[in-house]
């Protein structure tokens, strides 16, 4: 496959702002993606654009012509790609173009995106879904302090637990109803429900539920001058304080799954939890950034047993790849996750079951999170 023309446009994510499309010609035909953006992100996570969007859309025109002399024929062939732009262009920029070109050779190879990264892969992913959000995903002037809470189904298909999650989101959004006297159903930025109950409140309702549920703590974005700070109700919480507070939460409401309980330098406090609670999932995302050398790091102090993989939080899939690798290595659980800010883009599924995801972040509705959800169906159908 020869790419004859590369450009970017900007394009709108599901909260209305500018993100990127990148648009790829070649001998095969035309093909396109684009790059969701996050909200809240991690201090470590690597740069979305080189200066900005519109100087990235310049630097693919710029060097559009560059790549007409590479074959790109399997998934990595984007050595070529990336020995070419990635130093002149972000992470959001990188992943969408390379995200374009995987549709091009799955096309010329008449195969699916997954089966370029990976034809033998099996496993489909459980879904992880936000449904309650709070902190930065949340406009209430009163809401959580955490930023999501997580449904996370485990029945036998892909199609059961995305229907499971539904029914018990909405079956949630009726006993905040009945908790909430402010409760009006409107939804955060990834369409969990915009509560003023605090996280205990919350837990108290998912608890009602028989099924495995979560937290994103996303503590960093409460963190400063070494103490927790929270809103709802208000006190400041010292890193042991939060130890303590953690660990009565995942005992007494028995969470299943807690992303970022601690700031995103921490990973001495990660490994105390993940010391106390090794049957919990302690997940890294502010703290690992999809990044090699901070997954390394948080093998090295045994940190975690989850981790966030975010493709545009590195931009290179090649390295997201060296990630999945190392964590699988680990025993580490791979989690493919979505932005606050997403498109209709759906290869984040593909990628998932490519790298043998264990899990799948996506939402629970909204049609940029279905898009994900269903092509993942998709998938599992046609391997069955």
């Amino acid at each position: 496959m020869q790419i004859k023309k590369v450009y970017g446009e900007e394009t709108k994510d599901s909260r209305g702002e500018p993100t990127i499309a990148v648009f790829i010609e070649t001998n095969v035909g035309k093909f396109s993606a684009s790059s969701p953006d996050g909200k809240s992100k991690g201090k470590f996570e690597a740069k979305s654009y080189k200066k900005n969007l519109q100087e990235d859309i310049k630097t693919l025109k710029k060097f559009s012509d560059y790549f007409a002399e590479e074959i790109i024929e399997e998934f990595q062939d984007l050595r070529q790609v990336e020995d070419i732009i990635k130093e002149y262009v972000g992470a959001n920029t990188l992943f969408a173009l390379e995200a374009a070109i995987l549709k091009a050779i799955a096309k010329e190879k008449k195969k699916q995106v997954w089966q370029v990264i990976n034809p033998g892969a099996k496993k489909v992913p459980r879904f992880v879904g936000n449904c309650v959000g709070g902190g930065k995903h949340s406009q209430t002037e009163k809401k959580p302090d955490f930023q999501e809470f997580l449904l996370i189904s485990d029945l036998k298909s892909a199609r059961e637990n995305s229907e499971s999650n539904k029914k018990i989101r909405n079956s949630v959004g009726d006993e905040l109803k009945i908790e909430d006297k402010t409760f009006t159903f409107k939804v955060s930025d990834e369409k969990g429900w915009m509560t003023s109950l605090n996280e205990k409140e919350v837990l108290d309702i998912l608890t009602r539920f028989k099924l495995p549920f979560g937290v994103d703590v996303a503590s960093s974005s409460f963190y400063s001058r070494k103490k927790y700070h929270y809103e709802n109700p208000k006190l400041d919480r010292t890193a042991d304080e939060q130890l303590f507070y953690l660990s009565n939460l995942i005992k007494n409401y028995k969470i299943f799954y807690i992303e970022d309980p601690f700031d995103e330098e921490d990973f001495e406090n990660f490994a105390n939890l993940l010391k106390t609670f090794p049957n919990c999932l302690i997940v890294g995302d502010d703290l690992t950034v999809t990044n090699l050398k901070r997954l390394e790091k948080a093998i090295k102090l045994n940190s975690i047993n989850g981790i966030i993989v975010k493709p545009n939080q590195n931009g290179s899939l090649l390295q997201v790849k060296e990630v999945c690798e190392l964590a699988k290595k680990n025993n580490i659980k791979t989690v493919f996750s979505h932005r606050s800010g997403e498109t209709e883009e759906n290869i984040l599924a593909d990628l998932a079951i490519g790298f043998g995801a264990d899990f799948l972040k996506c939402g629970i509705t909204g049609k940029e999170r279905e898009a994900k959800i269903k092509r993942l169906i998709e998938i599992e159908k046609a391997m069955k």
